[in-house]
């Protein structure tokens, strides 16, 4: 249930309440005045509620929110919950949580919240503005700072390697902009980086090897320069889509071996796909869609057990499908339970979304998500030859799109075995535009991908799904006994015909002959006596 109407002043009456969570409820007005006695809360979170109005005035130097010229308060809506005692020293008094995502907070981010020494800050999905203040950076004990989805601009202060006790930096969907400092990578107990929807441009800092930092998301910026490959060993997602990287794909991203997601949709990438990545067999999810690739997909590709999602879509390949891509086992089997990185922690992380084509729209498939879909993106190519049959043994794919290049021959029957595709999900047009023929496979999930346009432009297709008749093998035909009588007679004609007009060649011809001889001469026979 949701609680409703204002926060009640009773609460001040909680001397010892050290966590107090009221997250995703309706309460209006502000935050009372009698709050700021709760001088041993810890943990306030007040996430994605509707709180306006003003500060608590005893627990916040307003005046530090103030305008220096005009006076006016610089923010309309409260932008912290904090309980403060007179001694900040005093320990086990001080405020070391603080969730106040999803509000409609407003305005720069407050100096005063930046002096204090708090664990975790939480200022998610806001609309909090200006820069970040370096004494934020300087603190001591901050491991958690979410300041994702609000108005933040300008560069990241450049003592932000300062921050040697963060745990997780995350700054995505803001306005950020500039090179990201290189002290950055000083931070030795970094686990998880998301700078993504920003701004930045330049290189990203090296990082090294033997750090922690396992979850990388710099998507979706203005970063260019060769793809970059100094990340720690630990790297399990990296994320570098919709950016202005290009070059070929470095060999020695293999070296990142624990790595599960690597996106690089979007970019200038060229060159042939290295064999090399057949050896990162922990990968799950591979994003090269719309780059510059060339070459054939490798066969080794089939060493990726537990590949499930693969997009090369939108590219300059060549060649066959790979039988040996029937063989990937993480397109065999996909699990049905959700698992994210959100289930190792103990607060909620979202990724950038991960865009594929799918329901005739570039979507965005959520992070958390992404375990129970397995796709196959080989669209917009130039493969040639014909469609493996090993195909149909994904069975776990949810989308197939090969449409776009130049395959030819029959549909497999297999792909009646392809039983998870969602007919209503399948992309715009999975096979269309090849040089398929014969009959589309009936039965199984291929019965209910009767959209025509799923097959559009292979002139040579026919069958149920499209309504198109297939022409059917005509035995020879068996002549009835008037044609075969028929057939005699006229023969027989043919035959009495040829003969008579031979027959009378040959009469006119000897007697022409004989008129041409010179007559024989004429003996008088004697008559025989008896």
């Amino acid at each position: 249930n949701l609680l409703r109407g204002i926060l009640s002043k009773e609460v001040s009456s909680l001397k010892s309440l050290r966590v107090l969570n009221l997250n995703d409820n309706s309460p209006g007005g502000g935050i009372p005045d009698e709050s700021a006695n709760l001088t041993k809360l810890q943990q306030p979170s007040l996430r994605g509620n509707h709180f306006l109005g003003g500060m608590p005035s005893s627990g916040l130097h307003l005046q530090e929110l103030r305008n220096n010229k005009t006076g006016e308060p610089v923010m309309t809506r409260p932008v912290i919950f904090e309980i403060m005692p007179s001694s900040r020293k005093d320990p086990g008094k001080e405020l070391v949580f603080l969730d106040l995502s999803e509000n409609m907070l407003q305005g720069p981010f407050p100096l005063l919240l930046a002096e204090m020494e708090l664990g975790s800050i939480f200022l998610s999905d806001n609309n909090l503005s200006g820069s970040l203040p370096p004494r934020l950076l300087e603190s001591e004990n901050l491991s958690i700072l979410a300041l994702s989805r609000n108005n933040f601009s300008g560069d990241l202060p450049p003592n932000i390697g300062n921050a040697t006790r963060v745990m997780f930096l995350m700054l995505s969907g803001n306005n950020f902009s500039g090179q990201i400092p290189k002290s950055i990578s000083h931070i030795y107990r970094l686990l998880l980086l998301d700078v993504s929807r920003n701004r930045f441009s330049g290189h990203i800092p090296a990082f090294k090897p033997d750090g922690l930092l396992a979850y990388l998301d710099f998507s979706s910026n203005e970063f260019s320069g060769e793809v970059p490959v100094a990340f720690t060993q630990d790297t399990r997602l990296l994320s570098l889509g919709n950016n202005m990287f290009f070059g070929q794909l470095p060999r020695i991203i293999t070296n990142l071996s624990k790595l599960q997601h690597l996106d690089l949709q979007n970019n200038k990438i060229t060159g042939e796909l290295p064999a090399s990545l057949s050896q990162m067999t922990s990968l799950q999810v591979l994003n090269l869609r719309n780059n510059s690739l060339e070459g054939s997909l490798p066969d080794t590709f089939s060493n990726l057990t537990t590949l499930r999602i693969l997009d090369v879509s939108s590219n300059n390949l060549e060649g066959e499908i790979p039988v040996g891509l029937g063989n990937m086992v993480g397109m065999i089997d996909t699990p049905n339970s959700l698992s994210s990185t959100s289930d190792v922690f103990t607060f909620t992380i979202e990724f950038s979304d991960l865009k594929v084509n799918w329901k005739k729209y570039e979507q965005g498939l959520s992070s958390r998500s992404l375990d129970i879909y397995s796709f196959l993106d080989l669209s917009k190519n130039r493969l040639f030859g014909e469609i493996p049959p090993s195909l149909g043994h994904l069975k776990g794919l949810k989308l197939l799109n090969i449409s776009y290049n130049h395959l030819s021959g029959k549909i497999p029957e297999s792909f009646g075995d392809l039983e998870n595709l969602e007919s209503g999900l399948v992309t715009q047009q999975p096979i269309s535009n090849n040089k398929l023929e014969g009959e589309i496979p009936q039965g199984g999930q291929m019965d209910t991908m009767n959209d025509q346009s799923y097959y559009a432009n292979n002139s040579g297709l026919c069958g149920m799904q499209i309504r198109v008749m297939c022409p059917t093998a005509e035995a020879p035909a068996v002549p009835t006994e008037v044609d075969e009588i028929w057939f005699s007679w006229k023969a027989a004609g043919i035959g009495y015909s040829a003969a008579f007009f031979w027959s009378v060649a040959i009469i006119i011809f000897i007697g022409c002959v004989d008129k041409l001889l010179p007559p024989k001469p004429y003996h008088r026979r004697r008559r025989r006596r008896v």
